[in-house]
């Protein structure tokens, strides 16, 4: 089963262009990293595949339909310290991922409820349900907002850099949930720029402003692959 296909997609922001693809697919039901070297198209990808990016060319399906609906996916943005500053606590962070089911103004129902304290479960973060972002560390927030995506419950999550600049238990706590997610029904795609977290994925899409190559990771890691997107910038985390 597919869960994303994309034909003829190129990606740009004005005249730059940052991807040019013939053909891309991301099977359903397992984790897909996307790895590639700064510049290369990943963060470009995952907002073309939720709708937030129109194509210059080309096309993207999720689940044999456009690109863009808000109940088919869940998108964790790649978050900095400004997120901080957002007056809101980890509760109210994770109960905005029912927002595509019954909107901001609508009371949540049971099921919602359950599904915001599932997700606060599988990230160890109830304990901080009462807390403002601005009093967590950077993996607590991170943590919050993968949770958000979680609580939506959708078939497709996207996560952009979900474990940069963590530590080692949020990490893994992370990539633990990603396998969990999968083994449940959905699919998970997800950027990084560690060659070991890709290595931990089911499916790789190495770019480099192109698709270098796609495949399982023992087919597409290897030094010539990566070599071929990374140059000298190559390395191994």
């Amino acid at each position: 089963m597919v869960a994303v296909h994309a034909v003829g997609l190129r990606l740009a922001y004005g005249d730059h262009a940052v991807l040019d693809l013939d053909q891309l697919t991301i099977p359903a039901r397992q984790v897909t990293a996307v790895l590639g070297p700064n510049g290369s198209g990943k963060s470009s990808l995952l907002d073309a595949i939720a709708g937030l990016l129109t194509p210059k060319a080309g096309s993207v399906a999720v689940f044999g339909r456009p690109a863009g609906s808000r109940r088919k996916l869940a998108y964790a943005l790649q978050h900095t310290d400004t997120d901080a500053v957002v007056p809101l606590t980890v509760h109210e962070v994770v109960r905005m991922g029912r927002y595509p089911h019954r909107g901001m103004l609508r009371r949540l129902r049971a099921a919602d409820h359950d599904a915001v304290n599932d997700a606060l479960g599988r990230l160890d973060i109830r304990h901080l349900a009462r807390r403002q972002l601005s009093e967590l560390s950077g993996g607590e927030r991170q943590r919050s907002f993968v949770a958000q995506a979680l609580a939506q419950q959708a078939p497709l999550l996207l996560l952009d850099e979900p474990t940069a600049a963590l530590d080692v238990p949020t990490q893994q706590r992370i990539a633990e949930v990603m396998v969990d997610e999968c083994r449940r029904g959905s699919t998970i795609v997800h950027t990084t720029h560690s060659v070991a977290a890709a290595e931990r994925a089911d499916w790789v899409l190495l770019l480099a402003g192109r698709l270098v190559a796609a495949g399982p990771p023992a087919e597409v890691l290897n030094d010539e692959r990566l070599a071929e997107a990374y140059g000298a910038r190559m390395h191994a985390e």
